[in-house]
């Protein structure tokens, strides 16, 4: 065990001073915000610093990220600002200097006159004004006059509104604030369109695609893609022919006739977790009836069929509950889980659990409920923007709730690592067989407390390279990296308690899980960060080690095979047939969401071009629902099997397996990856703008796929139904149940 221990701290201290050194680059090389923006003919100032950063404050509070997106980050249905922007800027000063040189439009000019005046624009584009010294960026007056023009363009947009975008009348009214977020929105494009100094490509590494001036992708984005397949190759290969020879090598364990559970006796404390598997359920079904209005909108526009909601439910406000309810209920089953299983863990109830237990509860009610009213007071401009940081829409995707719900979830998690990491200290004071495989759970609930207090590392203020940078520090690393290795250690102990596993092997594979799995996840939270406004080093260390986290999730066919290999050993077994079920389907998800479905993406060379588009959403919810979301139904249906004394029908949780997975599937083939390669080709033959224009995606074709989710979603749907029918329904029934 030394040596795995060895290794999984060697990976895991190695990978912080990667992640953390990038960091340092990130915040030494990020586009520099200026003191003023000038007219170098004139000396005139169109912006200043204070417009700028009170800019990027007035779009969180509109919705930020859930209304279009920045740099590829955001909501898919309102175009990216940023490459909107630099298109319809370069179109304007192309076709304004074809009229004065040419008295005709810029598109029927020949190939050698359209030519020059590329030329043209992209020096003037590109080139980077910005001094030093005087913290001054100068402009031509051509770019002004564009400047000009896409100011009263997106001011039309947001006051008066634009159905196409699902933006209602009246989403930000006050005219400073309007043109405060045009002056972010023209530093958002500056840094997308200007070079860095001394190299001759710009802040986001030449994002997004745009011919016109010659946003190009990198040989640096395309040498990483490269190696990070061969490397792909190499470690699959490897890990291969390691799992081939060793994993039979496990100690070998009689497997009991009979279920060595059935003698559970329930404490007061696991009795006063099942009220949270009511909640959750409610919360599930709330999250998927907004996902179907998010979904609606990017049909109608503002309605749905027929009925105006947007005046009171925007799109901006259902995407955001509908996203953050989903790491709400996720994430509050897995807590509740561990809630459970600590004084399994233990053996022992200890004084205040039931306490904690409750005030955790209440706290969780609180939380939601209050963010969700923040967010929608915020985003209906009811609030200053200094009040709307902390009480109401910071404006990024995972992490919206105002700062003061997140601190107030923060000291709800510290509680939770305290409760459940007291219980398993206990256990390893025991000093038994289950040790190592105690303690890396304990690291991994210590860990899970932790590392959500990165997305409280930047301010108000923060730029926005430095806030993405954080903030995928709590979204991979806090949900998919520590939460993961929890669950995975979660698994093994239930197995060791059901006499499947030993603890010795039990603890050696989940060591050696987390140590492959981290190796890839800690540096690879940077594929997330290649066209951010942060350096080259993002793109070599993200590429290469984001490559390796898709390695284990080639082998989920053999967890599939083990686990249903499983259900065959014992004839008591299959009381857990259908918590075996979900985790065979999260191991399915596993390998094609995360690991399919996330390499598409994860390549510079993929993202490039099909970043902020549906293959990202086909991405996100094969994997976030189908990874995470069903392997916390998994953990909820078995903690209630534990509870439950009586036999199960399992009709209701066939019907919602199956709807589940294969609404899922039909989700993705109808509909969601359809769209995203008819974007993905348009991105790589016409630019990204075009990907992402009201045009495309309210074409015949588009439109067509877009109703034809609504199979998918309504098959889901009933899988829905029918869990949360049974959840509550078996959750009710054991709670009336005396022990």
């Amino acid at each position: 065990m030394k040596k795995v221990w060895i290794a999984f701290s060697s990976v895991v201290i190695l990978s912080f001073i990667a992640l953390i050194w990038v960091g340092t680059k990130v915040y030494q090389t990020q586009p520099p915000i200026p003191e003023t923006v000038m007219i170098k003919e004139t000396g005139e100032t169109v912006f200043t610093k204070a417009d700028i950063q009170i800019g990027q404050n007035v779009w969180e509070s509109i919705g930020g990220m859930e209304v279009g997106s920045i740099w590829g980050h955001g909501s898919y249905v309102a175009p990216d600002w940023s490459a909107d922007w630099i298109h319809k800027e370069a179109v304007f000063m192309l076709d304004a200097w074809a009229q004065k040189d040419f008295n005709t439009s810029y598109g029927v000019l020949d190939v050698e006159n359209k030519a020059a005046l590329k030329a043209r624009l992209i020096k003037d584009i590109k080139t980077n004004s910005y001094n030093p010294k005087t913290g001054a960026i100068t402009i031509s007056a051509a770019r002004y006059a564009a400047i000009r023009s896409n100011t009263a363009h997106y001011t039309r947009i947001f006051s008066e509104g634009y159905e196409q975008y699902a933006i209602p009348e009246g989403a930000l009214t006050d005219q400073v604030k309007l043109a405060q977020l045009n002056a972010f929105l023209f530093w958002t494009s500056w840094a997308a369109s200007t070079n860095r100094p001394n190299e001759d490509y710009t802040y986001t590494s030449n994002w997004p695609h745009e011919p016109l001036i010659g946003n190009t992708i990198t040989p640096d984005s395309q040498i990483w893609s490269g190696f990070s397949i061969v490397l792909l190759l190499l470690f699959i290969g490897a890990l291969s022919y390691y799992y081939i020879r060793n994993h039979e090598k496990g100690e070998a364990v009689i497997h009991p006739k009979q279920d060595p559970l059935d003698t559970l006796v329930l404490t007061r404390s696991q009795r006063a977790v099942l009220k949270y598997f009511i909640v959750i359920s409610l919360l599930i079904a709330l999250q998927v009836v907004l996902g179907a209005l998010t979904v609606h909108y990017t049909v109608e526009g503002q309605a749905f069929f027929g009925f105006d909601l947007s005046s009171f439910l925007p799109y901006s406000i259902t995407r955001t509950w509908h996203t953050q309810l989903a790491v709400f209920w996720i994430a509050a089953t897995w807590l509740a889980t561990g809630l459970f299983l600590a004084p399994m863990i233990s053996g022992k109830e200890m004084k205040f659990q039931v306490f904690g237990i409750n005030f955790l509860f209440i706290a969780l009610l609180l939380i939601v409920l209050g963010s969700m009213l923040g967010e929608w007071l915020g985003v209906h401009q009811f609030l200053d923007l200094t009040t709307n940081f902390f009480f109401g829409h910071q404006g990024y995707e995972y992490m919206d709730l105002g700062r003061f719900w997140q601190i107030f979830l923060g000291i709800g998690l510290v509680l939770w690592v305290v409760m459940v990491g007291r219980h398993v200290i206990f256990a390893i004071k025991k000093n038994d067989d289950s040790k190592h495989l105690l303690i890396i759970l304990l690291i991994s609930v210590i860990a899970i407390g932790m590392f959500f207090f990165s997305g409280l590392m930047y301010g108000e203020n923060s730029s926005l390279p430095v806030i993405n940078y954080w903030r995928w520090w709590l979204v991979p690393l806090w949900v998919e990296g520590f939460f993961e290795v929890f669950a995975t250690v979660i698994i093994a102990f239930i197995f060791l308690r059901m006499k499947i596993l030993s603890a010795k092997t039990a603890g050696k594979a989940s060591i050696a899980s987390a140590t492959i799995f981290l190796a890839g996840g800690i540096i690879g939270t940077l594929h997330h960060l290649y066209y951010s406004g942060t350096p080259v080093q993002a793109i070599a260390l993200g590429a290469t080690f984001s490559a390796l986290e898709v390695v284990p999730l080639t082998l989920m066919g053999f967890e599939i095979r083990e686990n249903w290999n499983l259900l065959k050993s014992n004839e008591w077994m299959q009381k857990y047939k259908w918590p075996v079920f979900f985790f065979i389907a999260v191991a399915f998800w596993n390998m094609v969401g995360a690991g399919v479905f996330g390499f598409l993406i994860n390549p510079p060379i993929a993202l490039y071009y099909i970043q902020g588009l549906n293959t990202t959403a086909v991405h996100a919810h094969t994997a976030l629902f189908g990874v995470y979301g069903l392997l916390g139904m998994g953990f909820i249906i078995i903690c209630l099997r534990f509870y439950s004394d009586r036999v199960w029908n399992s009709v209701k949780l066939k019907r919602a397996f199956w709807f589940l997975n294969v609404g899922l599937v039909a989700m993705v083939v109808l509909s969601l990856l359809p769209i995203g390669i008819i974007q993905a080709y348009t991105s790589i033959t016409k630019g990204y703008s075009f990907a992402r224009d009201a045009e495309l995606l309210y074409s015949p074709t588009v439109q067509t796929l877009k109703w034809m989710r609504m199979i998918g979603d309504i098959i889901f749907s009933v899988g829905i139904f029918y869990f949360c029918w049974f959840t509550i329904q078996e959750t009710v029934y054991c709670i009336k149940k005396k022990n």
